[in-house]
């Protein structure tokens, strides 16, 4: 028998985590493809907050935020990044590390165009991660911003995309009596080829 059969089963991680998020996106209520993303910043404090998972591309992950951002600076600064997905519905979840990229180019722009109306104006608003003296100073800022760039607004300079290359990826499921099931995947650097094995629980 395939050691990795059922949901396990497949010779490529981006594939299988793909199956899992689709499987997630019908069970979960709400953001199945939400991630805790994990950074440190320039003296090693950790760091860790959700965003979500805009994309699986054959050989990585990608996300979006406020190049201003303290984790946007923590992503910059150490030029790696680890995040977790975790499914209650489906008691599964990913676990990924990996060094980081930006995306600035057409697929940048591709993604901002589809978001709604007030969500590329929210991003031209908000200076992300800095102090606020009011939710009435940020809806301010809104209708000043909605004023100058109107209805189809260009992405922001300081808005984009990152994309994780992982060197590791762990896939979790729920076990009876906590003998949970987990592959780990590495691999020495990007583009190489990827050794599995299994984990004890």
């Amino acid at each position: 028998m395939n050691e990795r059969d059922g949901i396990f089963a497949g010779s490529d991680p981006f594939e299988i985590a793909a199956r899992w998020l689709a499987e997630a996106e019908e069970s979960e209520i709400n953001d199945p493809n939400a991630i805790a993303l994990a950074t440190v910043d320039l003296d090693g404090m950790p760091n860790v907050r959700m965003v979500l998972l805009k994309e699986i591309e054959p050989d990585s992950f990608v996300f979006y935020t406020n190049y201003e951002s303290t984790k946007a600076s923590e992503l910059d600064g150490a030029g790696k990044a680890a995040f977790v997905m975790h499914w209650k519905s489906l008691r599964r979840q990913i676990r990924v590390r990996g060094t980081i990229t930006r995306e600035t180019g057409p697929k940048a722009d591709e993604y901002y165009a589809s978001r709604s109306l007030k969500s590329r104006l929210g991003a031209w608003a908000s200076r992300q991660s800095q102090p606020l003296s009011s939710r009435a100073a940020l809806m301010a800022e809104v209708a000043k911003v909605t004023a100058k760039h109107g209805p189809n607004p260009a992405r922001p300079p300081f808005w984009g995309g990152y994309r994780i290359a992982p060197i590791e990826i762990e896939f979790w499921a729920d076990g009876a009596f906590r003998l949970h099931d987990r592959f780990r995947w590495q691999r020495d650097e990007p583009g190489s080829v990827w050794q599995v094995e299994r984990l004890n629980p």
